[in-house]
């Protein structure tokens, strides 16, 4: 089936829609669609079939998405067994790098004791840390950047039988 959020970017702002056309531009059951009306979908008129202008379809999808985001305060970290954000243990998380920019922040759940992660970008951590103390590991070495290799190889360098 569809998306849980459907992306406004494919409703043509000059066009008219009815609840078949809704459905399978977004890949949702009609169902779904006549259910959005009773959300606040608005429809051109009272009569059958019920059309949706373009434009008023874009501001419910949209409405509808930012309703349904939730900012986590500062200092928090999302737990996804626990459904919600938490601060870490002790205020303590550390930043791995994964690219130049970006990394993971990781911590350890209070209450489930699971480690949490948040992807962030590294010039934007102050803007997020609020009291959390933050420690910065090394980036992890990739496999090629290595001078171990794999005794399964076929590598005949001077250490190697």
């Amino acid at each position: 089936m569809g998306k849980r959020h459907p992306n406004p970017r494919l409703v043509k702002l000059h066009r008219s829609y009815a609840v078949e056309q809704i459905a399978r531009l977004f890949d949702v059951h009609k169902n779904t669609v006549r259910a959005w009306v009773k959300q606040g979908l608005q429809p051109i008129d009272g009569q059958r079939p019920a059309l949706f202008h373009g434009p008023v379809l874009v501001v419910f999808l949209q409405r509808r998405r930012q309703s349904a985001k939730q900012p986590y305060p500062l200092g928090h970290i999302y737990c996804l067994p626990c459904r919600a954000p938490k601060a870490p243990a002790g205020n303590m998380a550390e930043f791995v790098p994964v690219t130049d920019t970006t990394g993971n922040l990781r911590g350890i759940c209070p209450d489930c004791d699971r480690l949490i992660h948040r992807r962030v970008n590294q010039a934007k951590i102050k803007a997020i840390q609020g009291n959390l103390e933050i420690t910065f590991a090394d980036a992890p070495l990739r496999i090629r950047g290595s001078d171990d290799h794999s005794v399964n190889c076929d590598f005949k360098g001077t250490d190697y039988p």
